[in-house]
C-alpha cells in the first residue's frame, strides 16, 4: 500500500493485530507495524503513542458512550435501567465488530502488560459510569456498587460474546448477564 492512501490509523491498527497475533505483542516492533501497514514509524507515532495504544485507542469513545447514555436515560428510571441503557449503547459500538474483538482479546489475554492496560481501562469507565450515576442524584455508596455491577456484567458478556462460537448479538448477551444480576441480588437462583 501506498503512504498516500487512506485510513493510515485503520490500517495501522490492523497491521497491530495481524503482527501482535503472528508473532506475539512483545516481539512485534513498530518498525514492523508501520512496514505492514505500508507506512513510516513516524506515521506510526502521529496516531498512536506506543505499540501498545493500538489496542485500546478507542477506550475513551466507549467510556463516554457508556457513561452518555447512563446519563441520559429517563430521569424515572433505577439505577440499573440506567445501566441497561448504557449496556445498549456500548453493544452497539460492537456492530460487526467480533471477529476483530476476538483477536485483540486473544492478544491481551496474552500478555501480562496488556491485561493490567485492560483493568485500567475498565476502573476508569467503572468511575464514568459512577460519575452518570451521580449526575443522575444516585448517592454514594448506590452509584459505585452499581457502577461497578455495571462494568462487571459488561466484562461478562463481552465475554460470553467473544466465547460463541459464531457472531451473534452481544446486546442479547448483556441483557441476560444483567438478569442474572438481578436475580443473584434478589436471592434467586440463576435466571438462566
Amino acid at each position: 500500500m501506498g503512504r498516500w492512501e487512506p485510513n493510515a490509523r485503520g490500517r495501522l491498527a490492523e497491521a497491530a493485530l495481524e503482527l501482535y497475533s503472528e508473532h506475539g505483542y512483545e516481539q512485534t516492533t513498530v518498525a514492523e507495524i508501520a512496514k505492514r501497514a505500508g507506512l513510516t514509524e513516524r506515521t506510526f507515532f502521529r496516531h498512536y503513542a506506543d505499540k501498545r495504544e493500538v489496542l485500546f485507542a478507542g477506550s475513551g469513545e466507549l467510556q463516554d458512550l457508556f457513561a452518555r447514555a447512563v446519563a441520559e436515560a429517563p430521569e424515572r428510571a433505577a439505577p440499573v435501567d440506567a445501566l441497561a441503557a448504557g449496556l445498549d449503547a456500548v453493544s452497539g459500538a460492537f456492530a460487526d465488530r467480533w471477529e476483530h474483538a476476538r483477536r485483540r482479546h486473544a492478544v491481551v489475554v496474552a500478555n501480562p502488560e496488556l491485561q493490567e492496560r485492560e483493568l485500567i481501562k475498565l476502573a476508569s469507565m467503572t468511575a464514568a459510569v459512577a460519575g452518570a450515576l451521580r449526575g443522575r442524584g444516585v448517592t454514594e455508596p448506590a452509584a459505585s456498587l452499581a457502577a461497578e455491577a455495571g462494568t462487571a456484567v459488561f466484562k461478562v458478556g463481552f465475554e460470553r460474546w467473544i466465547a460463541a462460537a459464531e457472531e451473534g448479538e452481544m446486546a442479547g448477551l448483556l441483557r441476560a448477564a444483567l438478569a442474572e444480576l438481578k436475580a443473584v441480588t434478589a436471592g434467586h437462583a440463576a435466571a438462566v
